[in-house]
C-alpha cells in the first residue's frame, strides 16, 4: 500500500518552489521503481533538459512526466499546477475557478479547466473502489440555475442524484453521488451493478425503483417509511446527512452548478469526504491521483 506524505503549507512552499522539484515528483510517481519505456520497456534515458523530455537509449522514444496524466500536454507551470491542487484540498470549502484564477494570475477559463481535471482524477480514484457492508441509497434533487432565465429572477432546476453510502456497525465508511436522468429501475440497476458486489446488503426506503434489488443478487432491507414511528432522516442516516453537506458545499462554494458538470463537483466532494480521516495527506494523494488519471480534453468539457 503507497504511503502519503503529510504536508503542512511550508512544507509544500520549500517542497514544491520550482519546476525541476514539481517535475521531480511526478516523475518519482510516474516510475516509483525508476525510468521505464512506455514503448518498449526499456530502463534507460537520457533527459532533454531543455525540453523537459526523457529519452529512452534504445528505441529513442521521447516522453515528458506530465504524458498521459491529468497534465497532458499542459502550458501551465507545473509550479501553479501544484499550487491549484494545494488550494483545492487546503481547505474543506474547496476553492471557486474564480478565486482559483486570482490567486495564480490565470485565465477564468484556465483556472476552470485545472478544476475540472483535478476533479477527473479525484474521480478515477474513486471509481476503483467498491461499496461494502451495508449500503443506505437514496435519491437526492440538487438545484441548478435554470437555463434561458435572466440572472435577475433566476429559476433552478431540481437535478435527481442516487446517493449510496456504505456502513459499518451504524458508522459511514464510504460514499458515492451519482447524477441520473431520472430515478428509475433501469438507472438503479446500472449505479448497484457498477459499485457495489452482489451479495451485499442494501437498506432503502420503499420507492418502487428499489423493488428489484433482490432479484439482482442483493439483501434488500426495504423500509416503507410511511406509517413507521420514524422519518427518512433517522431511517437512512447517513445518505441525508451527505445530501445535505453536499447541497449546503456545492451553495457557499459554487453559488449553484448546471446540470453538464454537476457530477464533476460531486466527485470532488465524496473524494474528500472519502479521505476525512486523512486531511493532513489529502495534497499528495491528489498529486498521485493526477499523475496516475489520463486526463480530459479541452473539447470533452466545454463541447
Amino acid at each position: 500500500m503507497k504511503h502519503y506524505e503529510s504536508i503542512s503549507f511550508f512544507e509544500f512552499q520549500r517542497n514544491y518552489s520550482t519546476e525541476d522539484a514539481c517535475r521531480e515528483k511526478l516523475f518519482k510517481l510516474r516510475w516509483p521503481e525508476g525510468f521505464t519505456c512506455p514503448h518498449c520497456g526499456n530502463t534507460t534515458y537520457y533527459y532533454h533538459s531543455v525540453r523537459h523530455l526523457y529519452q529512452c537509449t534504445e528505441c529513442k522514444y521521447q516522453v515528458s512526466v506530465t504524458a498521459g496524466t491529468a497534465l497532458h500536454r499542459t502550458k501551465i507551470p507545473l509550479v501553479k499546477w501544484f499550487w491549484a491542487m494545494y488550494l483545492i484540498t487546503s481547505d474543506k470549502r474547496g476553492i471557486s475557478a474564480l478565486e482559483l484564477s486570482k490567486k495564480l494570475e490565470l485565465r477564468y477559463e484556465t483556472a476552470w479547466t485545472m478544476t475540472h481535471k483535478i476533479r477527473k482524477a479525484m474521480h478515477d480514484r474513486d471509481s476503483h473502489y467498491d461499496l461494502l457492508g451495508v449500503i443506505e441509497i437514496d435519491e437526492t434533487f440538487i438545484g441548478s440555475p435554470s437555463e434561458g432565465v435572466d440572472k435577475k429572477g433566476r429559476g433552478s432546476e431540481k437535478i435527481p442524484v442516487i446517493v449510496s453510502v456504505s456502513t459499518k456497525d451504524a458508522k459511514m465508511l464510504f460514499a458515492k453521488m451519482q447524477v441520473v436522468e431520472s430515478v428509475n429501475k433501469e438507472e438503479i440497476k446500472k449505479i448497484v451493478s457498477t459499485t457495489i458486489p452482489k451479495g451485499e446488503t442494501i437498506k432503502t426506503d420503499g420507492l418502487n425503483v428499489y423493488k428489484s434489488l433482490t432479484n439482482q443478487g442483493y439483501k434488500h432491507e426495504r423500509i416503507i417509511i410511511s406509517g413507521s414511528d420514524m422519518n427518512a432522516n433517522e431511517l437512512l442516516k447517513w445518505v441525508h446527512i451527505i445530501a445535505s453537506n453536499a447541497k449546503s458545499w456545492i451553495n457557499g462554494t459554487f453559488h449553484g452548478i448546471d446540470r453538464k458538470h454537476l457530477q464533476s463537483y460531486l466527485d470532488e466532494f465524496c473524494y474528500r469526504l472519502n479521505r476525512r480521516f486523512h486531511e493532513n495527506e489529502l495534497l499528495d494523494r491528489v498529486i498521485t491521483a493526477c499523475a496516475n488519471s489520463n486526463g480530459i480534453t479541452y473539447a470533452e468539457l466545454y463541447g
